[in-house]
């Protein structure tokens, strides 16, 4: 039996149950339970806290896990990414108070406040920059004005927050993190294992993705399999119709209405769009 840990609570929790369902593995329906059993599929899966799946993959006592990237690399657990799962992205960034120009050698000496202190020192020694790390559970952009750091590193989207706080980002990200399957480092995968990650690679690639079918005239198929070159190689069926051809393929579903003007105008015709519900690539 496959044991698979999974967050809790949360819009983490809530987006990794609904991936697992469109991958066809059960999920709970009461959320006071901890442990849900999936015979059918051999998975037996246990909800717990985000911040501690990875230290019970990493401990060998869990065989994979579904956490944040930041979680999993501020844990220091002994635990691999091995999918990304696309659903809950989030930037970490530097910031400080905007009444100075701040770089990120000038962190060197002072107190950074963050609630994830495993992944800032990391990050500050890979560096070679020496600072206090001030570990925070929340609140961390009032951290500052309050006197107890000189710089904070948090996650950051709008920024709304931070210069309500008085505070403004500065350097490169810290990190672009996102929900990633996890297993635990330097083992084989156990059984099973396999078929979960074949599984959610299928979900999140249809969700990356549609089909994009469409007629075209044989004189400008190159020019239109150059716009939907598709995963491999676009479709080619003949119609009835002579010198017409239909071509399906693959499309980014962020590129869709961009790829149906382009055809429109170079004289496709019978554009249509289908959601991918599942697929094995």
């Amino acid at each position: 039996m496959l044991r698979i840990a999974v967050p809790n609570k949360g819009s983490l929790a809530e987006s990794a149950a609904e991936v697992l369902r469109e991958a066809g593995y059960r999920q709970r329906t009461d959320l006071r339970d901890l442990v849900l059993l999936d015979p059918e599929n051999g998975v037996e899966f246990y909800y717990l806290r985000p911040r501690d799946i990875a230290v019970y993959v990493g401990s060998g006592d869990l065989e994979a896990g579904i956490t944040g990237r930041d979680l999993l690399i501020d844990s220091g657990a002994v635990a691999q990414e091995v999918l990304e799962l696309d659903f809950g992205g989030s930037t970490f960034r530097f910031a400080a108070g905007k009444e100075h120009d701040w770089s990120l050698p000038d962190i060197a000496g002072k107190r950074v406040a963050t609630a994830y202190p495993g992944l800032v020192a990391d990050y500050l020694a890979k560096a070679g920059i020496v600072a206090t790390v001030v570990r925070l559970d929340g609140a961390v952009e009032s951290s500052v004005r309050l006197g107890v750091a000189d710089v904070i590193a948090d996650v950051v989207s709008t920024g709304n927050t931070l210069r309500q706080a008085g505070l403004k980002t500065f350097g490169e990200p810290i990190l672009t993190s996102e929900a990633v399957l996890i297993q635990r480092s330097g083992v084989a995968s156990p059984a099973g294992l396999e078929i979960l990650i074949r599984r959610l690679q299928g979900v999140v690639t249809a969700r990356r993705y549609v089909l994009l079918d469409y007629d075209v005239p044989e004189s400008i198929l190159h020019q239109a399999c150059a716009i939907t070159p598709g995963l491999e190689s676009p479709t080619i069926s003949p119609l009835e119709k002579e010198e017409w051809v239909a071509v399906r393929a693959m499309v980014l579903r962020s590129d869709t209405n961009r790829v149906m003007d382009e055809l429109w105008a170079l004289g496709a015709r019978g554009i249509l769009v289908t959601d991918i519900h599942a697929c094995r690539l």
